[in-house]
């Protein structure tokens, strides 16, 4: 309260949009509504960055009941045996793969292309994992990878390109 300040700020929560950095560079931020028909072949959800409990239930809620789009690959790493265990028990995990995700074990992996979930040639995913460099998948052949919220990637396999998440998840 009586705290000296260098800079204060005001942002309108209402005002902001839903971004996705895009490839190959953790900085290159756009917004997601100007890539509208950047198709993907692969989601990537979880990891030590985005792989919490919360973050799995958030792509739960809107991929229940729903299939993700043919031809596309989730692939679900929760971030620790015991947001795995706590997965099963809640339905979260269940929900995942029934939509068509590819459960692994907690474990590093994808995001250094050393253990499932490396891309192929041409290949595009969108990660909730931390980096985006070339090559950063496994693959330095001609693939992207763009970064998102766990909301954002599972919006993002059910309709096969990148996709802003229904905002009713976030209330």
């Amino acid at each position: 309260k009586d705290a000296t300040y260098i800079k204060s700020e005001e942002f309108h929560l209402d005002e902001m949009v839903p971004v996705v950095a895009k490839p190959h560079n953790v900085d290159n931020v756009s917004p997601i509504a100007e890539l509208p028909d950047t198709e993907v072949d692969v989601g990537l959800l979880g990891t030590c960055t985005n792989g919490r409990l919360d973050d799995l239930a958030a792509a739960a809620r809107i991929l229940k009941g729903k299939k993700i789009k043919r031809g596309v690959r989730l692939l679900v790493y929760p971030a620790s045996q015991a947001v795995l265990l706590e997965g099963m028990k809640e339905g979260i995990i269940q929900t995942l793969v029934e939509a068509g995700g590819e459960l692994a074990v907690p474990a590093c992996g994808p995001c250094l292309g050393a253990y499932g979930g490396t891309l192929a040639p041409g290949e595009t995913a969108i990660s909730s994992a931390n980096r985006n460099f070339k090559g950063r998948m496994g693959c330095k052949e001609d693939t992207r990878i763009f970064l998102g919220s766990p909301a954002t990637v599972a919006a993002s396999v059910l309709e096969g390109r990148i996709t802003e998440p229904p905002k009713e998840v976030f209330k």
